[in-house]
């Protein structure tokens, strides 16, 4: 039999739930606690799965159900984008955040698992909703396209958490980046094959060996920049504005230049690194034999 003392109890009793809030916090382990880096990389699960809501809600079902109201299509597309441009934005801070702060034990897992659902889900899910809205595309085709897409992002997060690489630098094109680059080729609307194609060579950039600087300093607050003028030009898109049409193209058709020419300067530094080192080393040869002459 337990005997409590009654002065303990009258002390816990006059401490009230303060104390037993602190004690449980205290008692509570360390991976179990958010920062708030964590509640960031939440906020972008939250706007990967609203995404796919609204695509679902206001894109398929309509179509579906033989609606032709296309402003409500056009609003909801816009909507599931700027949602994940949101999720980038988040993604974006919480790393920010955790370097400056703290982050838990659980934030890598978190913010893989909130990459997955936003820059893998969201993306393809809009290129499966594509096919099976687009007049000329082919759904089964399209369904192909888009687990490609999903597996792009599962094989490029996984090997994050694996390979290390030097600092400041992503190998394969980060996901946000490949996200936002696979729906700007949608928006494009384009015939459905060159679209195909340029889906699916994101999707192998995005597992490639290519390297990508990460968003840091002046890099990251450009990167900040072009994601809220992107919502600027869906939001005006969506809203008929005038020239809204022209500026989305316009803006989706960047979007998909900055895909393909990174990966080319990319590809030029690392051959002309190649080339030095070969050039050094032949050099540091022709000393060291001119020496034993």
């Amino acid at each position: 039999m337990t005997v409590i003392d009654p002065d303990t109890r009258a002390a816990d009793w006059a401490a009230g739930p303060e104390a037993e809030s602190a004690e449980e916090a205290e008692e509570m382990p360390l991976s179990l606690r958010l920062s708030i880096a964590d509640a960031l990389t939440l906020g972008n699960a939250t706007c990967g799965f609203m995404a796919v809501y609204f695509t679902t809600t206001g894109i398929l079902i309509p179509h579906l159900t033989g609606s032709t109201e296309t402003g409500m299509a056009r609003n909801s597309a816009a909507t599931a984008v700027i949602l994940m441009l949101c999720a980038a934005i988040f993604d974006l801070f919480d790393g920010i955040v955790a370097r400056k702060l703290r982050s838990s034990p659980m934030g890598a897992e978190l913010d893989n698992l909130s990459d997955l659902i936003s820059f893998g889900l969201a993306p393809a899910y809009f290129v499966l909703v594509y096919g099976m809205v687009a007049d000329d595309a082919q759904q089964k085709v399209s369904a192909v396209a888009a687990i490609v897409v999903l597996l792009a992002v599962v094989l490029r997060l996984a090997r994050f958490s694996c390979v290390t690489m030097k600092d400041g630098m992503f190998q394969g094109m980060p996901s946000p980046f490949g996200a936002l680059t696979v729906v700007s080729i949608i928006l494009l609307e384009l015939p459905f094959i060159p679209t195909l194609l340029a889906i699916i060579g994101t999707a192998w950039l995005m597992v490639s060996r290519v390297e990508y600087p990460k968003p840091r300093g002046v890099l990251a607050a450009a990167m900040l920049s072009w994601i809220v003028g992107a919502m600027a030009m869906l939001a005006a898109w969506a809203f008929d504005a005038p020239g809204g049409a022209f500026l989305l193209q316009t803006g989706c058709a960047l979007q998909v230049v900055l895909g393909a020419v990174i990966p080319l300067f990319a590809t030029a530094r690392r051959v002309n690194t190649f080339r030095g080192n070969r050039r050094e080393s032949r050099e540091a040869r022709q000393a060291e034999a001119a020496q034993l002459r």
